[in-house]
């Protein structure tokens, strides 16, 4: 299991990254987070919902109402052109960091 301390940083690159594939909405993007993780990290719906809240208030997702497969009104993200830039420079970030990480750990199993 991987505590949340150590992903904290990473929320919204994950948020990022699945709402570049398709629109989601709350209930399947913590499903696809936990089947995606295989189960080793599970997100609290409270720091979702952060998330969810912060990247649309900075202009990175948008709202919008729809129905989900089961019927049920749902409040769906998706991401905006602001959002994919976004995305595009904390992967950048995110290589440099593992990179630079690596540096460090590499050799110690």
């Amino acid at each position: 299991m991987i505590s949340a301390d150590a992903i904290r940083g990473y929320v919204d690159l994950i948020i990022l990254s699945l709402l570049s594939r398709q629109p989601s909405y709350a209930y399947e993007l913590a499903k696809t987070i936990t089947e995606t993780s295989a189960g080793q990290y599970t997100i609290k719906q409270t720091t979702l919902y952060t998330a969810l809240k912060r990247l649309e208030a900075a202009g990175l997702s948008a709202s919008f109402q729809d129905v989900s497969e089961s019927g049920k009104p749902r409040t769906y993200y998706r991401l905006t052109p602001r959002g994919q830039e976004q995305l595009s420079a904390k992967l950048l970030e995110w290589a440099a960091t593992k990179d630079l990480i690596d540096r460090f750990t590499e050799g110690h199993h």
